[in-house]
């Protein structure tokens, strides 16, 4: 064990560092390597590890409706140092798990820092990793350096998958007008760590929803390089302004839906809402839900702030865009991971068509184990499918169609469907709404305990 070759894993990101996590504690030498700072992205702006570059929210924590749920309770059984440091620096956002991005990313590096099978190295990796790294784990994420991109495209025989990925800006509490704005979670709901009034929401009225619909159409907006302008966006981080054309209503139905608010002011229902998520621990920094955008910053600022409550909005960070890059994996990996014409690379991350933070890391967290099991021999059986993990996979690996693969979040269209029930006169009856996710979910829960604890068994035999 003392002269055990190392996995080398290639990115410092939320999958990056699940990775190398699940490979230390399996007992297996690391070595992981993030180019920041020796080269930075357009999207980064510090250069620690598992750095959150968009939302600072993890999305739904419900482990018994919603898919991501599941997903964040099955990555806690499995000993997920990405959740162990999301749950230890939650901040209030109603049934949402959301963090204070820099103390997770501070929580996540110590974590892997101070363990003793862990080394990092800082620099990138220009190209295809040396021939003799045998087992390596690229996870460079949405943003892989050009290099290591072209030399994967030239491997594969396949040219690179790429979409746009919006930024939501970043506005201080203390410069929003609370005469017009007011703290309320939809429906009054109550998640971890809050209290119901977990948002702050600005309402506008008919003409004021028209005339911001009409500035964000007219707004000047980033301009794409030549080879840029056919990389479709990813339905689910859609630019406001690109909702915005789809139809005048279409973002009344979607970010700024005004059901379950009320505006204390008038006791009434608000004909559009704009919310904003608690981004910090300390409660001083705000992010716009769904304001993904790529207007540039002057008229970014005028059209924003031409939001009632947001007049003298100060911004902590304004909107963006960057390239994401991502592989056809149903085509390119085996069912661990692997890349097919080079079997000792593995992808992990949103290279990889997940999307989503802790879609990332989950696939993360997949190849390091499919990684520590190589190296020690051991055998490991595919989570079942029946599991948010497995369903993830399972997706990426084969479900898709190769020929129209695009990212994707967690959900429970990619479960397997669940039985009829048997009603007490032999009859089936077929789960429908809530009943129907929270079978799917206690399966998925029951399954993932007996995928592990089958795993453990058969390493000890």
């Amino acid at each position: 064990m003392d002269n055990m070759r190392p996995v080398h894993v290639i990115g410092g990101g939320l999958a990056g560092s699940e990775s190398a996590w699940q490979l230390a504690e399996a007992g297996v030498p690391v070595v992981l390597h993030e180019m920041r700072p020796d080269r930075s992205t357009d999207a980064h702006q510090t250069d620690g590890l598992a750095e959150l570059v968009c939302s600072n929210s993890f999305r739904s924590d419900d482990a018994e409706g919603n898919a991501v749920g599941v997903l964040h309770e099955e990555m806690r059984r499995v000993g997920s140092v990405i959740m162990t440091a999301a749950d230890a620096h939650k901040v209030p956002a109603g049934s949402a798990l959301a963090v204070d991005r820099d103390h997770f990313s501070a929580a996540v590096e110590e974590a892997l820092t101070g363990h003793p099978m862990i080394t990092v190295e800082r620099g990138e990796i220009d190209g295809l990793p040396p021939e003799d790294w045998d087992s390596v784990i690229v996870a460079t994420g949405p943003l892989t350096s050009p290099a290591l991109s072209e030399a994967v495209a030239k491997l594969t025989g396949q040219d690179s998958l790429a979409f746009f990925d919006a930024i939501a800006p970043i506005v201080h509490k203390e410069s929003i007008d609370f005469d017009k704005a007011w703290f309320q979670s939809r429906y009054d709901k109550v998640g971890p760590g809050g209290d119901g009034k977990d948002y702050i929401n600005c309402p506008m009225d008919e003409a004021q929803y028209e005339a911001f619909i009409q500035a964000l159409l007219d707004a000047e907006k980033m301009e794409f390089r030549e080879w840029e302008k056919d990389t479709p966006y990813f339905e689910g981080c859609m630019p406001i302004e690109v909702m915005a054309e789809r139809g005048s209503e279409t973002l009344r139905f979607g970010p700024m839906k005004p059901v379950g608010l009320t505006d204390p002011r008038t006791g009434t229902r608000a004909h559009a809402v704009v919310q904003l998520r608690q981004d910090n621990a300390l409660g001083t920094l705000y992010n716009m839900v769904g304001f993904q955008t790529k207007m540039k910053y002057g008229p970014q600022t005028e059209v924003f702030r031409s939001i009632p409550g947001l007049e003298k909005a100060e911004f902590a960070r304004l909107g963006g865009i960057h390239r994401n890059t991502f592989i056809n994996s149903p085509l390119l990996l085996d069912d661990t991971l692997r890349m097919k014409a080079m079997p000792r690379l593995r992808f992990a991350g949103q290279i990889t068509g997940v999307e989503g933070y802790i879609e990332s890391a989950a696939i993360g967290m997949l190849a390091g184990r499919f990684a520590a099991a190589e190296r020690l021999n051991t055998e490991l059986s595919l989570p079942p499918r029946t599991t948010a993990l497995g369903a993830l996979l399972a997706h990426i690996t084969g479900d898709a169609d190769v020929e129209t693969f695009q990212p994707m979040n967690v959900n429970f269209g990619l479960f397997p469907t669940i039985e009829p029930e048997i009603t007490a006169n032999g009859k089936k009856r077929k789960l429908k709404g809530r009943d129907r996710k929270a079978a799917m979910a206690g399966r998925a829960l029951r399954d993932i305990d007996e995928w592990l604890s089958g795993n453990k068994a058969a390493a000890a035999e």
